[in-house]
C-alpha cells in the first residue's frame, strides 16, 4: 500500500469517528499518524531525481518577496502588470499563466518582488496541476496573496487554506510557544505552565509514541492544541502572513463589497476599474513591516536617496542587523550610533547594536580608533614598535674597559 493511500486511510477513518471524549486520544493519535504520512509524502516527492525548473526558480531580489496565489483566471496576472508594469500573458481561459513570472514594485524607496504563480486546484497538495511546485514557491515568499474572485463562490478560501496548510504552511499564525528538545535517555520530561483546555499528558504521551520518541524534554508555555503540538514535533511549518485580496468587485452589490471590506486581512480590488489597487499598496506596506533607515556621514546631510531597507523576517531592525547590510565587518568596528527618528527618546540618541529601528530614522554610524583590519588613521602612529615583555629587548654590547 502505497502513501497516498495510507493517508486516505487515515482521513477515512478520522472522518467516520464521533467526535466525544471516549475518541478524543483516538482522533489525537490518527491527526500525528496523519501529519507523520503527509511529510513522508512530500520527502519522497522532493527527494528523487528532479528535472529543470521550468521557470519556477527564481532568485530572491529586493527588499521583500510577494507572491500571488489562486484558482486559475482569478485575475494574478493582471495584477501583476497592474502593479508592476510587467508583460504577462491574460486571457480569458483557465491555466494561462504555466510558470513563475517575476516584477518588482517600487514603492517608498523600496523594492518588493512580485511574483505571479500557476493557478491551482482542489488536491494541489497531492501533485495536482504541479500544486507541489506552486506551494514550494510561496514557502519562500515573506507575505501571501490570495487572489478571490468576489463574484464566485466563497469556499475557495477555504480549499486554498486547506491546500497550503496540508504542505505545511500555517498562515496569519504564530508559532507556538513551546520548547522542544530530543534526547538521547532520561525519558519524557513534561511541564506546562498553564492550564490546557484542549489536551492533557495522556495525550502527550500518545502523540510522542506515535512519533516514536522516548526521551525529550517539553515545556509548553501557553494553551496549545493538538495540531500546535504536532507542529512543534515536525519542526518542518513555515508561518507566513496571508492577505485575501477579492477581485470583479465591480459586478458586485455595494453591499457585498461591504461586507469584503470588513472581513479581517481581507481588501476589494478591481484591476479591470483599476478601483483601490493604492489602497492594496498601502495595506501590504503595512503587513510587510519594511523598515527604511536612511543613513548620515559625520558634519553632512543625511542621505534620503537610496536608504537600508530592514524586515523582522529577515534577520530583524535593530542597528546589528543594518550594520550588517552595509559591511560584514562593520558590526565588530562599531563603537556606537547616532540615531533621529522615531525610535529615539531625544535627538540624536547615542544607541548600540540592540536598538530596535523605526520606520525612516536617521543613523550615523561612529567607528572604534583601533581598528581591526590594522589598518591606522591619523597622522602619528597609535601604536610602539617597543616589545611588550623584556625578555625580547635586544641587549646592549657590554662597555669596553
Amino acid at each position: 500500500m502505497g502513501i497516498q493511500e495510507k493517508i486516505k486511510e487515515v482521513e477515512a477513518e478520522m472522518a467516520r469517528t464521533q467526535k466525544n471524549k471516549a475518541t478524543e486520544y483516538h482522533l489525537g493519535q490518527l491527526k500525528a499518524k496523519l501529519a507523520k504520512l503527509r511529510t513522508q509524502l512530500q520527502t519522497e516527492s522532493s527527494g528523487g531525481k528532479a528535472g529543470p525548473g521550468d521557470g519556477f526558480d527564481v532568485g530572491r531580489y529586493g527588499d521583500g518577496r510577494v507572491a500571488l496565489i489562486g484558482f486559475p483566471s482569478v485575475g494574478k496576472s493582471t495584477l501583476l502588470s497592474q502593479l508592476t508594469g510587467t508583460d504577462s500573458e491574460a486571457a480569458a481561459y483557465e491555466f494561462t499563466t504555466l510558470t513563475c513570472i517575476p516584477g518588482v514594485i517600487h514603492y517608498n524607496d523600496a523594492k518588493i518582488q512580485l511574483l505571479d504563480l500557476p493557478g491551482i486546484i482542489e488536491g494541489a497538495a497531492q501533485g495536482k496541476g504541479r500544486g507541489r511546485q506552486v506551494i514550494a514557491v510561496c514557502k519562500s515568499a515573506d507575505l501571501l496573496l490570495m487572489v478571490l474572485d468576489a463574484s464566485k463562490s466563497h469556499g475557495h478560501k477555504d480549499i486554498l487554506t486547506r491546500e497550503l496548510e496540508s504542505c505545511g504552511l500555517r498562515l496569519n499564525k504564530k508559532p507556538p510557544n513551546v520548547y522542544f528538545k530530543l534526547k538521547k535517555t532520561g525519558g519524557v520530561s513534561y511541564t506546562t505552565m498553564v492550564h490546557l483546555t484542549t489536551m492533557d499528558e495522556k495525550m502527550v504521551h500518545r502523540i510522542l509514541h506515535e512519533y516514536k520518541i522516548h526521551h525529550c524534554e517539553l515545556l509548553i508555555r501557553e494553551d496549545i492544541s493538538v495540531d500546535d503540538l504536532i507542529d512543534v514535533i515536525e519542526g518542518n511549518r513555515r508561518y507566513v502572513k496571508c492577505l485575501y485580496v477579492y477581485n470583479k468587485v465591480d459586478v458586485c452589490s455595494i453591499e457585498e463589497v461591504d461586507h469584503i471590506a470588513r472581513k479581517e486581512m481581507s481588501i476589494p480590488i478591481s484591476c479591470y476599474q483599476k478601483l483601490n489597487l493604492d489602497g492594496l499598496l498601502v495595506r501590504l506596506w503595512d503587513e510587510m513591516e519594511l523598515v527604511r533607515v536612511y543613513t548620515k556621514k559625520v558634519g553632512n546631510k543625511p542621505d534620503f536617496d537610496e536608504p537600508v531597507v530592514l524586515t523582522p523576517d529577515r534577520g530583524g531592525v535593530d542597528i546589528g542587523r543594518f550594520c550588517d547590510n552595509v559591511h560584514r565587518d562593520l558590526r565588530k568596528e562599531l563603537k556606537y550610533a547616532l540615531v533621529w527618528g522615531k525610535s529615539s527618546k531625544h535627538n540624536p540618541q547615542r544607541c548600540g547594536v540592540a536598538h530596535e529601528l523605526a520606520d525612516e530614522d536617521v543613523v550615523q554610524l561612529v567607528k572604534k580608533k583601533n581598528v581591526i583590519s590594522g589598518e591606522l588613521r591619523g597622522r602619528f602612529k597609535q601604536t610602539s614598535d617597543k616589545p611588550l615583555r623584556i625578555s625580547d629587548r635586544e641587549k646592549k654590547a657590554k662597555l669596553k674597559t
